[in-house]
């Protein structure tokens, strides 16, 4: 019979996800070498070996990798076993895993944050900034209960739940105060800055300058929405930002915001969560907080 404890399930489950003993460790919050001892162990328990150890960080066996499919299953039903206790109680209480894009996270986050902690104060959140396409992988996972995102996001294993939507604002440098709005057809001759591959507002703002994804030279690319309005400051470009961001990003630049002509560019932001989870409930009451917490959005369908 094998003698496998959950702890030893996660722990690899985290080695097999960092690919690396010391990010798992940190990640477990325990030391390198307890990790290791654990997946001796697991290995002697199962007789088999589940990865190679080099001086970049492991590599997973044929069997390790079978192993840690198998594993995030087994995780993944324990920890709705967890939520299926949780959503029989009425009240919220208990830990939530909050994904969040990052155009999204520091200028709702704050207001989030603080009605949750008034209206359901027992719940021990979590949160986790990081783009669509790895939000919904953790999600599949398990290792997310929800996130906060630009919707739609077109995964038949989700719920999908409209909040509010917003419109892009344009931001040009502070010369430009004044200036007509610019066309389409004008805005594709200008050097357009934006946020690098992988951010879904930057493949909301091509598709709205009908601008392909592989775009030219003269768009840049920046990590943050915070360099790109510098970097419009010292009159490298133009960008577009969310409303939700205007106070926060453009406080301290030298530069001009203006709204398009109609149509505007928007986008929908909503909640999506595993349409097998048992939270779905409260789910939803979270969804009511969030968009009590976005005052400055407007309903989808509103102007």
């Amino acid at each position: 019979m094998l003698h496998l404890t959950i702890r030893q399930l996660r722990y690899f489950d985290a080695l097999a996800r960092h690919g690396h003993f010391g990010r798992a460790a940190e990640a477990c919050a325990i030391s390198q070498p307890a990790l290791s001892m654990q997946i001796k162990d697991l290995e002697t328990s199962l007789g088999g070996v589940l990865l190679e150890r080099s001086a970049r960080g492991v590599v997973l066996t044929r069997f390790g990798e079978e192993l840690a499919r198998r594993v995030r299953d087994i995780l993944r039903s324990i920890d709705e076993l967890s939520d299926f206790a949780r959503a029989s109680r009425d009240q919220l209480v208990g830990r939530l895993r909050v994904g969040m894009i990052p155009t999204i996270a520091p200028y709702l986050l704050p207001k989030i944050m603080g009605n949750l902690k008034r209206m359901h104060p027992e719940l021990d959140i979590h949160v986790r900034e990081s783009v669509t396409p790895k939000l919904i992988e953790e999600l599949a996972e398990g290792r997310l209960d929800t996130a906060v995102l630009a919707l739609p996001v077109s995964e038949p294993s989700l719920t999908e739940v409209a909040l509010f939507s917003e419109k892009f604002l344009l931001v040009r440098p502070a010369a430009d105060e004044g200036a007509p709005e610019p066309s389409i057809e004008m805005l594709r001759e200008m050097r357009l800055l934006l946020l690098e591959e992988g951010h879904c507002f930057r493949d909301q703002a091509l598709s709205f300058c009908k601008i392909q994804s592989s775009p030219p030279r003269e768009v840049l690319d920046a990590s943050s929405l915070s360099t790109l309005v510098q970097m419009v400051s010292a009159g490298m470009g133009v960008t577009f930002i969310p409303e939700m961001a205007e106070t926060v990003e453009t406080r301290s630049a030298s530069v001009s915001v203006a709204r398009l002509k109609d149509p505007q560019p928007s986008r929908t932001i909503g909640m999506v969560w595993r349409k097998t989870s048992p939270l779905a409930r409260q789910l939803l009451q979270i969804s009511e907080v969030v968009c009590l917490s976005a005052d400055a959005g407007s309903r989808p369908g509103t102007d």
